[in-house]
């Protein structure tokens, strides 16, 4: 398959390598050139252009048979957030609609973030429950989604959204890096839900969404276990020889990023797509992060 990677950075860099192993043509596209080489030496073709500038777009070459958006702000407020997803997003979708000299679509994924439930109160939630998120940059990521079902349902456009879980994985795991620097807190009394998803099973989700995924799907990208936050650093605590961190009733900075406590179903995921993860819980995920320790 020809195959675009949208965003090349934690998930699309090391995704786009094992597509290219797997024996697909696969292009990466990054807003600037300074990783070109380290593209090439995995095997991926680059492509520059900033996706919020269509005129940049309409110079590539757009015959793709999939294409994945995982794209990332790098950080800024919400008009940042708004440029790069959900103006950035439509860019993508007229670049890529069809023309009467071209082919059909491509399928089309985007990975979205389970941050778009605001639920609170340690209820279940699958891809029918409701999105209605407190933080306006999970809002922000709501309304890409919008955009794109949209042109799902209105354009017949192959596309499906994976909601993905908080990622961890080499060199990246937020829970993992405050305890060991004892900078962790607990929310409370540590009964707040995290729900998590290892770097490995993000990208195996997105190809078996690429491979057996239905247009206009969604699918919750998160593992087996949702853990509380307590019994979470219990683990730790217990793995690593070290107290629990302190609770910070009240936290300030939890509030601040609108977190949610809520246990997100993977069920959809596992039985439509038939997906079985390598580190189906955190347990088997931070116990091979803490040997790259």
């Amino acid at each position: 398959m020809r195959v675009l990677i949208v965003g090349s950075g934690y998930i699309g860099l090391p995704l786009g390598a094992e597509l290219a192993r797997r024996g697909h043509n696969v292009s990466a596209l990054r807003r600037t050139q300074s990783a070109a080489e380290e593209l090439k030496a995995r095997g991926l073709t680059p492509l520059f252009a900033d996706i919020t500038q269509p005129d940049q777009l309409a110079k590539l070459p757009r015959e793709f048979d999939w294409v994945v958006n995982c794209v990332a702000s790098g950080g800024g407020g919400a008009d940042e957030y708004r440029q790069v997803y959900v103006n950035g997003m439509q860019n993508l979708l007229d670049w890529l609609a069809p023309t009467p000299q071209s082919t059909a679509p491509p399928r089309f994924i985007y990975t979205s973030s389970t941050s778009v439930y605001g639920q609170n109160d340690g209820s279940t939630v699958d891809e029918k429950s409701s999105t209605d998120p407190v933080a306006e940059t999970s809002r922000i990521l709501s309304e890409t989604e919008k955009v794109l079902l949209t042109a799902a349902q209105q354009k017949n456009f192959p596309a499906m959204i994976l909601r993905v879980a908080g990622i961890y994985g080499p060199d990246r795991g937020y829970w993992l890096k405050q305890f060991l620097n004892d900078e962790a807190r607990m929310d409370g009394n540590g009964a707040r839900i995290l729900n998590m998803i290892h770097r490995e099973d993000v990208i195996g989700c997105i190809i078996a969404a690429l491979e057996r995924g239905k247009p206009g799907e969604i699918y919750n990208a998160v593992d087996d276990e949702p853990v509380s936050q307590l019994e979470f650093f219990a683990w730790l605590a217990a793995a690593l020889n070290k107290p629990l961190p302190a609770s910070a009733p009240g936290n300030t900075e939890a509030r601040k990023r609108g977190v949610t406590s809520k246990h997100v179903s993977n069920r959809k995921l596992k039985t439509d797509l038939g997906y079985r993860f390598e580190y189906p819980t955190f347990r088997e995920g931070y116990a091979r992060e803490i040997e790259r320790q």
